[in-house]
């Protein structure tokens, strides 16, 4: 069960999904490493060794934060950044007075690295924590017990590191493959909800205006029926680059359906939107698709509105391009924009 994301939200967005899991291994992982140090505490303590028992109590007081804030707040307490670095510490100090007793967690405490940092800053901690332990084991230990402890410890870290970067790639691939229309390469409906409420929110709180254009081709089956699915699916991966080629980096394209797209335009009045939806039909209509089929669409702007939901905002533009198409198609439909409410004069 997933303690800080909806199931709602996992089964839409596969990057609510990693970030989930994530929070999970952090959880857990906090879990464990406070069960097995809390009684270290105690037994550093009874071995006079106040400092490392005083180091010690600061780590487990970390992970007791990271535990709470994760389990009631959702977010993630420094970061993560004093597991590793108190781990670290922890080790290297141990090792320095204990001997082989404090070597054994060192062991643990390079591969937890790689758990709880971005792969970049872990390989900087890591290298920094081996240098520190090979300084300490040149000192407490014989030559060759020094270069086992080195060899062993830096391939442990370099196991963890490799299994870090193919879990992240992995994760970066899944998420793309999760969000991504695999014909177009647009983004699909998985992520629509979440791109829309952030424009909603935008709107509400800062007054920062967005557009929604939606795009459908028209007469799109009778060129699956005429010419074969493939050149219909040449048809939608050429128009996905064509309309590409007129949007900003900002703004966003979805394929929410067969043969229709969504175009979420941020900082955009809807006059400049119906500007752009204008040019973007000109452009897929302007040349053949493939040999000599041409190919016209349809479209609807919608400006978001205050008090708009994602659905509502959505359902407007979709009622717009139903207008387009019993019109005659090849056109753009606008949705009427709501009158501003007017201000009620203020009396003392």
């Amino acid at each position: 069960m997933n303690l800080f994301i909806s199931p709602d939200a996992l089964a839409t967005n596969p990057t609510k999904a990693v970030l989930g899991f994530r929070r999970q291994l952090v959880y857990h992982l906090h879990i464990w490493a406070l069960i097995a140090v809390a009684p270290l505490i105690v037994i550093q303590w009874h071995q006079h060794h106040i400092l490392l028992s005083g180091m010690l109590a600061l780590f487990c007081l970390n992970a007791v934060l990271v535990i709470a804030f994760l389990r009631f707040k959702g977010s993630y307490f420094l970061h993560g950044w004093l597991f590793p670095l108190l781990a670290a510490i922890c080790a290297t100090y141990s090792t320095y007075i204990n001997g082989y007793a404090g070597l054994y967690w060192a062991y643990p405490a390079s591969i937890a690295l790689f758990f709880l940092l971005p792969l970049r800053q872990a390989i900087v901690f890591s290298v920094i924590f081996i240098g520190a332990m090979a300084l300490v084991s040149s000192m407490k230990f014989a030559v060759a017990d020094f270069w086992r402890i080195c060899f062993s410890l830096g391939l442990s870290c370099l196991f963890a590191m490799t299994f870090a970067w193919l879990v992240g790639k992995l994760q970066r691939e899944l998420t793309r493959l999760a969000t991504t229309d695999p014909l177009t390469g647009c983004l699909n409906r998985s992520q629509m909800a979440d791109v829309m409420n952030h424009h909603i929110t935008l709107r509400e709180r800062y007054e920062r205006v967005s557009s929604l254009v939606l795009i459908d081709l028209d007469y799109f089956k009778s060129i699956n029926d005429q010419w074969g699915h493939l050149a219909g699916d040449r048809v939608l991966k050429d128009m996905a680059l064509r309309l590409r080629a007129r949007l900003r980096d900002s703004d966003q394209l979805f394929r929410i359906g067969g043969e229709e797209f969504m175009l979420v335009l941020p900082e955009t009045r809807q006059k400049d939107a119906d500007r752009l939806a204008h040019q973007l039909l000109d452009t897929i209509s302007a040349r053949p698709f493939l040999d000599d089929l041409r190919v016209t669409a349809s479209a609807s702007v919608a400006e978001v509105e205050p008090g708009d939901s994602w659905s509502s905002w959505l359902n407007r533009a979709d009622q717009a391009l139903y207008e387009a198409k019993a019109a005659g198609r090849d056109q753009v439909i606008n949705v009427p924009r709501q009158p501003a409410m007017a201000k009620t004069p203020e009396f003392p």
